[in-house]
């Protein structure tokens, strides 16, 4: 953000109002009230401060309710600004007084903006391409959620009733084969009696490969207890439905998916991303929606440290020494990273350092915390000079075998 502001405007954003509060550069305030979330008052309120020079609008939610209040700065020209959460609380514990209220956190953003610009972050300018891209996204993990608390509550069903079954099928709930049967069938006594045949002929068609085996270790898991749990009928009832609520959640992630993909072919930025191994539709959109086109963040320590990837030294006196992994940054780009970095272990120089560092003693997790913060090096280098992922020589006759 550049200087020159003559009002600086902190926006505590809520959903029928906000509160506002314009500093002056030496302090002074010239606005301190709530503000309506209507475009008129909006635009109201923006012209009346922009007679003391140029507007910098901060918020503190930039999407969602926030949406308007920076769509209605942007058309009266203002910059508009972002101060992410974790950065908003430290900075008002710099503040007198233990009160937690709208004009209290605005006037903390107005200062904030006034005094600490580098704790902003910018919000990009009327793009209308993430602005739909965050919806799908913000769905898909609403689906995602959903999809994780489906799949455990048939796992816990079938612990319940049946552990044995539970270890055959438990790990591949979400196989669209499993999902078949378990629709069609139900628990155990409805596995029984569809008999093998039935099994074969309902698995084969969606598991070509594993078909066969799969009813086997179905079949010998069933037999492995004879005993009726309690609630087992209840249970052959629910599971049906569970499966097929579970097939309907992952088609709807599917067609998602297509469209987020879609949405991505448009922006210049997804070649970029996707062509880096471990990189897919899902976490180029995310890594798109945190982080823009990279210009926010000088370097790359500074975006690792921003998804918390960055180690934090630790160090006091002789008994307190080394680093330590963060608990903040932003967790769903940590989590896109950390994935991103499991799904490069298929492609040798990932997996040449995830070893390496196995074999300096570090656990899985550890490793690949490791690894995706390696990558992130690559990563940054690839958004500020938009260029594709290109291997090293030295890795190309590895890749080739």
């Amino acid at each position: 953000m550049h200087g020159g502001y003559g009002v600086f405007l902190g926006l505590d954003v809520g959903k029928d109002g906000h509160h506002a509060v314009g500093l002056a550069p030496d302090g002074k305030r010239l606005h301190d009230a709530a503000l309506p979330n209507t475009e008129a008052k909006l635009r109201a309120w923006f012209g009346k401060l922009g007679r003391y020079g140029t507007v910098l609008v901060v918020v503190d939610q930039p999407a969602s309710i926030g949406a308007l209040p920076v769509a209605v700065a942007r058309a009266c020209g203002h910059q508009v600004a972002y101060l992410p959460g974790l950065a908003m609380r430290r900075i008002a514990d710099l503040h007198p007084g233990t009160a937690k209220t709208d004009a209290r956190d605005a006037f903390a953003i107005a200062d904030a903006a006034r005094t600490l610009p580098h704790t902003l972050r910018r919000v990009d300018s009327g793009d209308e391409a993430l602005a739909e891209l965050e919806v799908l996204v913000g769905y898909d993990d609403d689906l995602a959620g959903e999809v994780t608390r489906v799949s455990n509550r048939i796992r816990g069903l079938l612990t319940q009733i049946h552990p044995a079954l539970e270890r055959v099928l438990g790990p591949k709930v979400q196989h669209p084969a499993v999902l078949e049967v378990l629709s069609r069938c139900g628990g155990p006594a409805g596995l029984r009696a569809a008999g093998r045949a039935k099994l074969v002929e309902i698995v084969k068609p969606r598991a070509p490969r594993m078909g066969a085996r799969l009813v086997d270790q179905t079949l010998a898991a069933l037999d492995e207890q004879t005993v009726v749990v309690p609630g087992t009928a209840a249970a052959e009832k629910v599971l049906p439905r569970l499966a097929e609520s579970l097939r309907d959640l992952l088609r709807q992630r599917d067609q998602v998916a297509a469209e987020v993909e879609g949405m991505l072919d448009d922006h210049p930025l997804a070649g970029v991303l996707t062509s880096m191994p471990g990189i897919g539709v899902r976490t180029a959109a995310r890594i798109l929606l945190d982080v823009g086109d990279g210009t926010a963040f000088p370097t790359s320590g500074h975006l690792a440290a921003y998804a918390g990837l960055a180690p934090v030294t630790r160090r006091s006196g002789s008994s307190i020494r080394g680093e330590h992994p963060p608990k903040g940054g932003n967790k769903q780009l940590k989590r896109a990273f950390f994935l991103s970095a499991f799904a490069s272990l298929a492609h040798p120089p990932s997996r040449a350092y995830y070893d390496r560092k196995r074999a300096e003693g570090k656990k899985h997790n550890a490793a690949l915390i490791c690894l995706a913060r390696r990558r992130i090096d690559v990563l940054h280098a690839m958004l500020r000079t938009q260029t594709p992922y290109q291997p090293k020589l030295a890795d190309e006759p590895r890749q080739a075998a």
